[in-house]
């Protein structure tokens, strides 16, 4: 049986429980959760921070009567589905960083986000559009959003450590498509298209745990933990409606474990190969995770049995896949 798990991806729709989950697993101890769920000590990576500095970029644009360059409006989807891929193209050079043990300290932090947004998005197949504003607006706009690219970039760095060696990665991230798509979803949309965008580096060792709900307790549990006034946290952010309805009304999970050639696996043709990633599922149909938010000391035992017992299960089922892989 596998030591440890090197690199889980945790997938869901958004507010299912994979911050939650993340969170738990930073409260047991390096013994619990060697021996219940196959886990070193975490590093995590995540792309929703990329998310929220989009849209303060937009916001702070407009603020400037100039136009947006992300998404549709403030509470709208991106403009470019491809956008999708610049966030995993972000993942993929966090993860170097963290090989490399790297920690930029650019004059500019603002800059040096734009710089990298650019760059993720020609990757991606997108033009460079901060780069082509006006030189003036973009001096001003580094200086709009210096303290959130800041903040980001002291958290990427206290993130990184010593060695990665005897650590688990896990790196969430949520994606789906419009509410009652048919599948496979369209180009850009859902994890068939993103899973292939990761690096050949990640795609070699990753494994997935998948935290299942269903798109209507999804949307139930993104607006119980919306807070207008927190919305860059990663426990607390809420998504607008039109995109939960437009991004996230459904998922492919299921669909591509059942294009599978290979049982308990999902399949992923990038970089001129084929990959298997073994899945597996945490049933969190019925909420086991939302008490995580509260005060660690009032959280009934039983809340937190059902979520230990349930996590075992599926970072069991897990190991048994990657084994059968």
């Amino acid at each position: 049986m596998a030591e440890i798990l090197d690199t889980v991806l945790l997938l869901a729709l958004p507010a299912s429980g994979k911050s939650e989950v993340r969170r738990y697993l930073d409260l047991l101890s390096p013994q619990e959760c060697r021996d219940d769920f196959h886990m070193g000590p975490t590093v995590q990576l995540d792309d929703f921070p990329y998310v929220h500095l989009m849209r303060v970029i937009d916001d702070s644009l407009e603020g400037m009567g100039e136009g947006r360059i992300f998404f549709q409006a403030g509470d709208k989807p991106f403009q470019d589905t491809k956008d999708w891929g610049t966030l995993i193209h972000l993942v993929n050079e966090d993860y170097e960083d963290l090989v490399a043990g790297r920690k930029d300290q650019p004059a500019s932090a603002g800059t040096h986000l734009m710089a990298r947004l650019d760059a993720a998005g020609a990757k991606a197949g997108l033009p460079a559009r901060l780069a082509a504003l006006d030189d003036k607006i973009r001096a001003a706009l580094a200086e709009k959003i210096d303290k959130e690219a800041v903040d980001l970039l002291a958290a990427k760095h206290a993130g990184v450590p010593d060695t990665l060696q005897g650590k688990t990665l896990v790196i969430e991230f949520a994606r789906g498509g419009p509410d009652g798509s048919d599948m496979p979803l369209p180009k850009e949309y859902g994890y068939r298209y993103s899973l292939a965008q990761l690096s050949d580096a990640l795609l070699s060792k990753s494994v997935i745990l998948y935290i299942w709900v269903t798109p209507e307790e999804s949307r139930r549990k993104n607006d119980a933990r919306a807070d207008p006034d927190d919305p860059g946290s990663i426990l607390h952010h809420g998504v607008p409606m039109d995109v939960m309805l437009g991004d996230y009304g459904c998922d492919d999970l299921d669909w591509l474990e059942a294009q599978a050639d290979k049982p308990g696996t999902i399949k992923v043709e990038a970089h001129g190969k084929t990959y298997h990633l073994p899945v597996a599922r945490f049933d969190n149909r019925v909420d086991k995770t939302t008490f995580i938010r509260d005060d660690q000391a009032s959280c009934p035992k039983e809340s937190i049995e059902a979520l230990h017992s349930g996590l075992a299960k599926g970072f069991g089922d897990l190991v048994g896949a990657l084994e059968s892989a």
